[in-house]
């Protein structure tokens, strides 16, 4: 959530979500007993308060304590119960603060009746909501959407995992959704929840109308055809084409509406990299001059800053956000090594290197926002050469990233893949659509905190919230947006908005499936929680076999990216779960792959040599083509055991197999070989090499 630290209201970025869908986001279970009130200034709702001062939420058999009531929030009012209901409703005088979170919005304390009779429940107080609500800056003005309260004859809305008298902890808190060409944003909205609606306005790489020959570039053919098929942009006209980009008033549509619900909207434009789609129609831009050469734009030649100040120049002009997002991220930077331009530019601005470069892009481009009275916002890759001084950092390959931002001073807003792209598999791979591979179950959603414990509380400060993000290459339909976000968007949002101490995994999962279940009623497609498969099951506990615990010999080596648990990872008992980046899968990309060899210490009589492979077709991780396993005495001279040539397709874009040696055999060394294949090449990963 972005602050404005305006008194009166703040300016949001997709999330926080709204709705009967935010229900199931709150700590505790439901509250039975409440009563709507309304007047001019919004609506209200009363809770119980016991005479010890506690805040309490009425449950089917007990109460729970939610927080202590500060002092004078209560006031005693004589009269019978009724009296006092009609009493509540007209007591709408002197708002406290700080303000308290309910159910999504912020509400200020009002006196209320209280029973001064001991013989009776006790008190009540009225939780008023405002709109909009005033608070200082310590707040920041936070404001928050749609009420959840209901009628008690209808069902229960839930408190949100805050404590009484307290705001959530994170300022920005984000859904960002790739948009898609194939699926529109502005079909569909009317008839869709605020909720999701909110989360289908994130925007990326604009093409607006100042690039019209981007505009008559912005198809191509089906996904997988095109990726695999020379990646061309066509026109709207060509065979199969589909795509198309946002008119200006779209994207006023879309503003409008954001701006009637407090949300802001974060527009990025891609820069340096991922501008394959500019540099077909500008290829000027590029270090080569041609198009389909670089994704990169040359940052030696300054018609590439006209073109990209010209480009936020518009950019701004129709969006209010105080932050523009410039991407900066998995710039390759290779054809700035050699290129004239930049090679010239890196001499007249004393820069070292081609890191050096890309930070003098984003320098230059954070002043030009900074001008026009705006911030820069980028991937984590904007720290590499010198972060610029105002930028905000988004963590997304892992925390380091935004670590690094904080300790230097910095804002940063997490969102490590591990956690929080939705994008992922969220249960057993097999039983799902296809995705871009990984898996983030809703349980390790919910386990995530965004503030490392390594940070001191002042840089604890400078965490400026949570995002998630939800990439749509394989995901062709609104329906299945829906699917991949709900429940799991809803435990980021509890993430964000609750202290970790106040978090309950049990607690919440009964919420989440509540949550489901409500969803599936209203007509859309949430993920079946109840179905949930899990994890894979040689994940759930350790392995016991012959090679435990012994050495393992790198013949070649595993990739620093994926080291798991380093030289000891192949014989530790720990399988790996669905997901190659779990920390237990073990990635190779050297030449050979896979080729290491066990020392059993003796000679041994071996039965069996087993290893697990995955492939992953969107992650370029793929099953060996080649399969070797040998057996000798003396580690040098090596006996066949097993050779074998397996066909690797990308017919089956997810699968997990175990490649096997069965058989008698006596040795001390045991060598598993295992080779990429000449088509596709890729990742080889592996978990834990079975010897029996």
């Amino acid at each position: 959530m972005i602050n404005e630290y305006k008194k009166e209201y703040t300016k949001v970025c997709l999330l926080m979500y709204t709705g009967d869908v935010l229900s199931c986001t709150s700590h505790s279970g439901t509250v039975r007993h409440t009563c709507p009130i309304k007047n001019g200034e919004g609506d209200g709702l009363f809770f119980t308060v016991r005479k010890d001062k506690t805040l309490y939420k009425p449950t089917r058999w007990r109460s729970e304590a939610l927080g202590e009531i500060p002092e004078g929030i209560t006031r005693s009012i004589k009269g019978s119960e009724k009296e006092r209901q009609e009493t509540d409703a007209s007591l709408i005088d002197n708002p406290q603060e700080p303000p308290v979170a309910i159910a999504g919005k912020l509400y200020s304390f009002r006196y209320s009746a209280t029973n001064p009779d001991t013989r009776h429940f006790g008190s009540r107080i009225i939780l008023w909501y405002a709109n909009p609500v005033a608070v200082g800056t310590t707040f920041g003005g936070r404001q928050l959407f749609h009420s959840l309260c209901r009628d008690r004859r209808h069902s229960p809305f839930s408190l949100t995992g805050i404590d009484a008298g307290c705001v959530p902890p994170l300022f920005y808190q984000r859904i960002y959704k790739e948009t898609d060409r194939r699926t529109g944003v502005l079909q569909d909205q009317p008839s869709a929840p605020a909720s999701d609606r909110c989360g289908r306005l994130a925007i990326r790489n604009q093409e607006i109308p100042f690039a019209d020959r981007i505009c008559g570039l912005a198809y191509r053919s089906h996904r997988k055809q095109w990726w695999n098929g020379g990646r061309k942009y066509v026109r709207f006209d060509a065979p199969g084409a589909y795509g198309g980009y946002y008119t200006q008033d779209d994207i006023r549509e879309i503003l409008e509406y954001a701006r009637q619900h407090y949300i802001t909207v974060i527009p990025e434009i891609e820069m340096p990299s991922h501008s394959e789609e500019v540099l077909a129609a500008y290829p000027q831009l590029s270090c080569s001059g041609e198009p389909y050469k670089n994704s990169d734009f040359c940052v030696g030649n300054e018609e590439t800053f006209t073109f990209l100040e010209n480009v936020l120049t518009e950019v701004m002009e129709l969006f209010p956000s105080e932050y523009i997002h410039i991407g900066g991220d998995e710039a390759g930077k290779s054809a700035w090594k050699t290129c004239p331009k930049c090679q010239k530019k890196m001499k007249d601005e004393h820069l070292a290197n081609v890191d050096e470069l890309q930070s003098y892009l984003i320098h230059r481009i954070e002043k030009f926002l900074n001008n026009h009275g705006r911030h820069l916002l980028g991937w984590d890759e904007i720290l590499q050469g010198g972060i610029a001084p105002n930028a905000t950092v988004m963590s997304w390959r892992g925390e380091e990233g935004g670590i690094a931002a904080v300790t230097s001073g910095h804002r940063a807003i997490m969102t490590p893949g591990a956690y929080c792209y939705l994008d992922s598999y969220q249960d057993a791979p097999y039983s799902q659509p296809e995705a871009i591979g990984g898996y983030l179950p809703l349980k390790k959603v919910y386990s995530y905190n965004p503030v490392p414990a390594s940070l001191t509380a002042e840089q604890a400060k400078l965490v400026y919230g949570v995002q998630g993000n939800l990439w749509v290459e394989y995901i062709p339909t609104p329906e299945h947006v829906e699917y991949m976000i709900y429940p799991r968007i809803l435990a980021l949002a509890e993430t964000a908005w609750s202290a970790p101490e106040r978090k309950s995994w049990p607690d919440f999962h009964t919420r989440a499936l509540s949550a489901v279940t409500d969803l599936q009623a209203k007509g859309y497609h949430p993920f079946d929680l109840k179905k949930e498969i899990g994890s894979r099951p040689e994940s759930l506990q350790p392995v016991s076999h012959l090679a435990l615990g012994k050495k393992v010999i790198y013949n070649s080596p595993y990739s620093s990216h994926y080291p798991a648990q380093g030289n000891t990872a192949l014989t530790d008992g720990i399988r790996g779960d669905w997901t190659y980046g779990d920390g237990s899968w073990q990635g190779f990309i050297s030449d050979n792959r896979l080729d290491v060899t066990i020392d059993m210490e003796k000679e041994t009589s071996i039965h069996s040599v087993t290893a697990a492979f995955m492939q992953v077709v969107g992650a370029e991780v793929f099953l060996p083509e080649t399969v070797v396993i040998s057996i000798s005495d003396d580690g040098t001279h090596f006996t066949e055991l097993r050779k074998q040539h397996f066909e690797v397709s990308k017919e089956t874009p997810i699968r997990f197999t175990d490649i096997s040696w069965q058989g008698e055999a006596k040795g001390r060394y045991v060598r598993y070989q295992a080779q990429a294949g000449s088509e596709f090449g890729g990742w080889i990963f592996t978990d834990e090499i079975i010897v029996k």
